[in-house]
């Protein structure tokens, strides 16, 4: 029998009933046969004011709290990102060695995480004993930087440098090994194209390729270890935006191509990751370089007003990024304060939202959207080629035990008919009405 989840936000996770068996309505999504790339799952971020967020509440409700979050028959939240060193969400800056001249890294620790970035990656190995955990810096130790600032200036390219910041990345996947904690994939700066208030560093496409080429490749090559280096976390290139003094153009293909067109830089590449304006670039990617994996890597994190059409906007840019080839969908603060206020003062969205005052915690509109897409897509579904008028609100895939998992919107303001269609076995195919402004997940049976 046909599964129906539904959710509104008057009312969320609710039994849809049974939909009609058959395809009645002239709206809906029909399969085409193509067939996309394994999907590794959805995830979230290990963020310290998160970890303090849930730390406020009673011994029970954090293991509610991280039962849903991480185990496989809730949220089942595996392809999850931390920082290598503080990022906008960390309680204060700082990085792994703040010894100015230290080259050799002598003084390198991850102590500071201690204290609550791999406490609460291990609440998540709990129910996660294969997840797939991907870092990146969002500066690197600020001695290193031209200003040493966290929260401005680039790297200094000197060999010595870049040699030295190369093995930075090594020490910290060997120090969180040591720790029980696997590395899979380091992305090597968070929003190249950023220069932020919290702690970021821009760089360019020409900086980017020599780093990967004759530095951090071959480190890591020698190094021995089993860790994945991605082209990331990239927040563009936009070809065309707007600004305050007029319009800025930059070209996808003399930032991106130029790095993938040299083929040793490309060699020590296993991926790129896109987020944010990312989003305009993927499909690019996807179709010139298919054989590399595509990871989004933090979601669109809203003002804290955690409204329903944010929500709403959530779930488009999933079906977008899975829609062009990425393989993992990884959500931002998984938890927080009420106001979601960071270090520097931006108000984000969550999933859920803890008061230390009360010691409660409420499950914010994107948590169902991660549970729309988790609950019925599985580890290793892959996604399935669609047509239809619901195309553009709308995606189907088939899990590893062949079910076929059907997550749409209806973005309207009203009631509308909709049909799936499988043209090679009707019996799968169904219709219902959803209802207005609505999230809903089908799982029809093997």
């Amino acid at each position: 029998m046909t599964t129906w989840v539904t959710s509104t936000d008057d009312a969320r996770w609710q039994d849809g009933g049974e939909p009609t068996p058959g395809a009645t309505a002239d709206r809906g999504l029909t399969l085409t046969g193509a067939r996309g790339r394994p999907i590794r799952g959805f995830g979230g971020t290990f963020n310290e004011l998160g970890y303090r967020a849930i730390s406020s509440l009673s011994a029970a409700d954090q293991e509610q709290v991280y039962r849903e979050l991480f185990h496989p028959d809730e949220l089942n939240l595996r392809v999850n990102r931390s920082a290598i060193g503080a990022n906008d969400f960390a309680s204060s800056w700082y990085s792994y060695d703040e010894v100015p001249g230290d080259l050799a890294l002598e003084h390198f620790s991850v102590e500071r995480d201690e204290e609550a970035v791999i406490p609460y990656i291990r609440q998540a190995q709990r129910y996660q004993d294969d997840m797939v955990l991907h870092c990146s810096p969002w500066s690197p130790p600020t001695w290193m930087k031209n200003p040493p600032a966290y929260n401005f200036g680039t790297l200094v390219m000197t060999p010595e440098n870049l040699d030295a910041y190369a093995r930075y990345f090594v020490r910290f996947v060997e120090e969180y090994a040591a720790r029980g904690i696997r590395v899979d994939q380091v992305h090597i700066q968070n929003e190249v194209f950023a220069d932020q208030k919290f702690p970021s560093c821009v760089w360019s496409s020409e900086q980017l390729r020599t780093f990967v080429r004759d530095h951090l490749g071959p480190v890591v090559e020698a190094s021995g270890l089993d860790v994945d280096i991605y082209l990331g976390t990239l927040d563009g290139p936009e070809d065309m935006a707007f600004t305050a003094a007029g319009q800025k153009l930059t070209n996808y293909a003399r930032f991106v191509d130029n790095i993938l067109f040299d083929d040793e830089a490309r060699r020590h590449l296993a991926g790129v990751g896109y987020q944010w304006a990312g989003q305009h670039a993927i499909a690019r990617t996807h179709e010139a370089w298919p054989e590399l994996d595509i990871m989004q890597t933090e979601s669109e994190c809203g003002f804290g007003d955690n409204a329903w059409q944010d929500a709403e906007y959530v779930f488009h840019l999933v079906r977008h990024y899975l829609q062009h080839g990425a393989t993992g969908y990884t959500y931002w603060n998984m938890a927080l304060e009420p106001g979601g206020l960071s270090t520097w003062g931006w108000p984000q969205n969550s999933l859920v939202t803890v008061d230390p005052a009360t010691r409660t915690f409420t499950r914010n509109p994107e948590y169902y959207v991660l549970k729309h897409y988790s609950a019925g897509v599985r580890p290793g579904a892959v996604r399935l080629g669609t047509t239809g008028r619901f195309a553009a609100q709308g995606s189907a895939y088939e899990n590893p035990d062949g079910s076929v998992a059907v997550v749409v919107q209806n973005a309207l303001d009203r009631a509308e008919q909709f049909s799936f269609t499988d043209p090679e076995d009707g019996s799968r195919s169904f219709t219902a009405t959803l209802a207005p402004r609505s999230l809903n997940t089908f799982v029809v049976p093997a």
